[in-house]
């Protein structure tokens, strides 16, 4: 399958990703940060919603700046919980506890 992003910058996106550790979580923003990219957090979102065809990434520590989960993920919820990661309701992580802080 074609890829439509740029491989090198999706690469640098998801070794970014690669670091947010085990019950962290990190935005969008933070990583788009990380890169160099500030203003680029929806192209973060764009690169993780592909990133199944780069290989096997911790995409689900990625959330939006209020703590919420990707809508329509539902897998999203259960990968945090077995990391010990508590939601604060239905779809949000509670970023004061469980940011990553890089």
């Amino acid at each position: 399958m074609k890829h439509i992003l740029d491989d090198n910058l999706a690469y640098e996106i998801l070794s970014a990703v690669e670091e947010v550790p085990k019950g962290r979580v990190a935005t969008y923003g933070q990583i788009a940060r990380l890169i160099g990219r500030s203003k680029n957090s929806r192209l973060v979102g764009k690169v993780l919603s592909h990133a199944q065809y780069y290989g096997n990434y911790p995409c689900h520590r990625i959330v939006n700046h209020c703590g919420r989960l990707v809508p329509g993920w539902k897998e999203q919820k259960e990968l945090l919980r077995g990391e010990g990661i508590t939601l604060k309701d239905d779809n949000h992580v509670d970023l004061k506890q469980y940011q990553w802080e890089c």
